[in-house]
């Protein structure tokens, strides 16, 4: 079968920043020194908000900031994060000064070698999901100090993908990583929805972003193979007409930042630089939002489980 891509599909996110002043606001962005998360901090640079990268390779992040501040108007830093370890997550949340008005989480890992750390968690899990659950609770005194946008990676990998929450670190199970991926991705979405149903009120709106397939360092240990079977690669050797370049995959993330039609605005899942359509018989495999996932109940339920975990209750 052959899908049509939709017309926001070519956009990217230099396109949809252009134009856009945040001089003065303060965006903290994680995952920054690969793939998407690189083309994300690109472009905001370009509005001149000051950026605070959260990294786990922090030479690299280093070097991207310096690289990034030549033409900048805004101040822009790299701190080291990593987001599996709630100790540097805190770390992290505590070098950061000054309102907060857009936290996006960026940062993920799919198929790493690890399966669970040595506290129990699937790694998936505690770095996709809790450990961007815990910095958003760090910092939300500052995201109500003037209004935040939380802004979620969420993935494709969702759909068909319910959480389980009676196992929700593959302990029960037998471990299958790319299972495990695609239940962290739901999470994301689950806490978006949620996050906006409790903070609302408090003027932190969260929404959750599938940005599309693209070949990043997500994929580093995906192996030619997998690649291929998945549908990345074509038996040529070329790539899909469906795989995005990291600047195409960053535009819906760095929409839901800068959009003036998302103020006020959240629990929603977006893609193409709008809202997500809902999956149905003529849905690419890499697109849609499957909202049997994501029901009301369950976003609580996890948000109480993840508060648990996070020690945060």
């Amino acid at each position: 079968m052959t899908f049509a891509r939709p017309p926001g599909w070519f956009r990217t996110a230099g396109e949809v920043a252009a134009g856009h002043d945040l001089r003065g606001r303060q965006v903290v962005l994680t995952g920054a020194t690969s793939g998407i998360g690189t083309a994300t901090a690109r472009a905001l640079a370009g509005t001149g908000a000051d950026l605070v990268l959260g990294v786990r390779r922090i030479d690299a992040g280093r070097a991207l900031a310096a690289e990034l501040s030549g033409d900048a108007r805004g101040r822009i830093v790299a701190a080291e994060l990593d987001l599996a370890d709630p100790a540097s997550v805190r770390r992290f949340a505590g070098i950061i000064d000054g309102p907060v008005d857009v936290l996006i989480a960026n940062a993920g890992v799919s198929k790493t070698p690890d399966a669970h750390l040595p506290n129990g968690l699937d790694v998936r899990f505690a770095t996709n999901h809790l450990g961007h659950f815990l910095l958003a609770h760090m910092l939300l005194a500052q995201m109500t100090r003037r209004g935040c946008r939380l802004v979620v990676l969420s993935s494709a990998a969702h759909k068909g993908m319910p959480v389980r929450l009676d196992d929700l670190q593959w302990h029960v199970r037998e471990h299958f990583d790319g299972a495990a991926y695609a239940e962290s991705k739901t999470a994301n979405i689950l806490f978006a929805q949620e996050a906006t149903r409790r903070w609302g009120p408090q003027g932190v709106f969260a929404n959750a972003v599938l940005p599309g397939s693209a070949l990043t360092g997500l994929q580093r240990h995906h192996g030619e193979a997998l690649k291929r079977r998945i549908g990345f690669i074509r038996d040529d050797g070329s790539v899909d007409d469906w795989v995005k370049t990291p600047a195409q995959a960053a535009a819906t993330p760095v929409w839901a930042a800068v959009a003036p039609e998302l103020a006020g605005r959240g629990g929603l899942v977006l893609e193409e630089c709008g809202e997500a359509l809902p999956v149905g018989p003529d849905t690419h495999p890499w697109a849609g939002f499957d909202a049997g996932v994501a029901d009301a109940a369950t976003a609580r339920a996890l948000w109480d489980l993840s508060l648990a975990l996070a020690a945060l209750s």
